[in-house]
């Protein structure tokens, strides 16, 4: 009997720490945020000489649009395009409420 018991938590001790184990395969929320911006930042209105790399800051409101609080470039016609293309927009999967969120884009040559 004490066997049978030793047999059966071992079995119960196994399975549950297999199913502990697996993983989700569900996109992670900072990668569609960041597939919505690259995607609302696709055609610039105007002409880039080299290929730009930009650090970006920004968080989300109460009514889950974007607020770009940073944006690391000099070029004021990257600066315009940024805050004139996600400033207050939606998306349709916003991040957190009030987290900071920094995400590095790189503008190429068009």
């Amino acid at each position: 009997m004490k066997k049978f018991k030793l047999i059966a938590i071992a079995l119960v001790i196994g399975t549950s720490s297999l199913f502990a184990t697996t993983t989700s395969k569900l996109e992670s929320p900072e990668k569609t945020i960041r597939t919505e911006i690259i995607e609302l930042l696709k055609s610039p209105d105007f002409n880039i000489e080299k290929e730009v790399t930009i650090i970006l800051t920004f968080t989300f409101s109460s009514e889950g649009e974007i607020v770009v609080l940073n944006v690391n470039s000099k070029n004021p016609e990257i600066l315009n395009f940024i805050r004139k293309n996600l400033n207050y927009h939606k998306i349709t999967n916003p991040g957190e409420r009030d987290k900071l969120y920094t995400m590095p884009l790189k503008m190429k040559i068009s």
